[in-house]
């Protein structure tokens, strides 16, 4: 059996349906603006084709299709770090608190809370982003060298089978970031790079149970993704319709768009919310073993990288007010 029960992970994102909504403007918002620059791009080209026979037309409507998704790509590519640093981060305080059983303000409240909370933790976006990098670049490291051994073994089939085991490897660790981060906040650190070792380093040495539990969740969230991929074709052959020009290979491309949004917006909080279970079971009680922190630094200089940074981190001081004191509880 795995470490997560759906039930609460759906009961956590009803909890949290504040972020789920803010979560949902937010990707859906991303997902239209690609739709209506895309489209504003080819009907430009278009326009300009009318200028050429149908075979330039044709062609400056895909160039200018590309080139509006090209633009909007570049517009969010900046905006990475502020969508990390509110949605994502945000919701995953939201969570984090509501898995060790405490009370949350409703509504908008709960988002102005999220923020409070991350902010105490992380002095600038640019922090939690630099942590996501190198978080990443670990887990690159981990899963290039999973790659490399399969690439040498001589079994028949071995490629088709590595394309199945890369689909695994972006949900096994494809959310530990999400993990190191709910390991942060919810061991109140005042260092977020020595918090994000020690957090790798557990999720490490219990890799075995934690595949598992990410084994399940790739069911989910990929046989979801493409229910949602194959609903989202009718309304995207419908926006394509409405292009000028009808640029054949826009329906799959926008209906990709829309079931990114909708699996960004839905369906990883759930799997956020089922890996932060597993992850808090698991882990309970244990301390990092030296002898995984070693191995990571041995696969991955990022790794290190984290490491140094941990010994240099010097907490700014907090511009948000210390906390109160909770109240004596009386004893028998």
């Amino acid at each position: 059996m795995w470490d997560f029960s759906m039930g609460r992970s759906l009961g956590l994102m009803a909890q949290t349906a504040p972020f789920i909504i803010f979560r949902m403007v937010v990707y859906f918002g991303i997902a239209c603006a690609y739709v209506i620059v895309t489209g504003t791009g080819a009907g430009i080209g278009w326009g300009i084709g009318g200028f050429g026979d149908e075979g330039f037309r044709a062609s400056s409507t895909m160039w200018g299709g590309i080139a509006g998704f090209g633009l909007t790509a570049g517009v969010l590519y900046l905006l990475r770090e502020y969508i990390l640093y509110v949605v994502k981060a945000g919701h995953i305080a939201v969570l984090v608190e509501l898995i060790d059983g405490k009370q949350m303000p409703d509504g908008q409240g709960q988002i102005a809370h999220a923020r409070q909370v991350v902010t105490a933790r992380f002095a600038e976006a640019s922090v939690l982003f630099a942590i996501d990098q190198l978080v990443k670049g670990v887990l690159a490291a981990v899963t290039g060298l999973i790659q490399g051994i399969a690439s040498f073994l001589p079994i028949p089939g071995i490629q088709q089978i590595m394309g199945l085991v890369r689909a695994f490897l972006r949900i096994a660790i494809g959310l530990v970031d999400e993990v190191i981060l709910a390991h942060a906040i919810r061991t109140r650190s005042d260092n977020p790079w020595a918090s994000a070792r020690t957090a790798l380093v557990l999720y490490g040495q219990n890799a075995g149970r934690m595949m598992k539990n990410a084994a399940v969740l790739t069911f989910i969230v990929y046989g979801l993704s493409f229910l949602v991929f194959l609903v989202m074709l009718a309304p995207a052959a419908a926006v394509v319709y409405l292009i000028p020009g009808a640029w054949s290979a826009g329906g799959i491309v926008f209906a990709l768009i829309f079931a990114w949004a909708v699996k960004a917006a839905l369906i990883e909080p759930f799997a956020i919310a089922c890996m932060l279970q597993a992850f808090f079971k698991v882990t309970a009680g244990q301390t990092p073993d030296p002898a995984w922190d070693a191995k990571l630094s041995q696969v991955s200089k990022k790794f290190d990288a984290i490491k140094q940074r941990s010994g240099l981190w010097s907490p700014a001081p907090s511009s948000t007010p210390p906390a109160e004191p909770a109240p004596a509880q009386p004893q028998a």
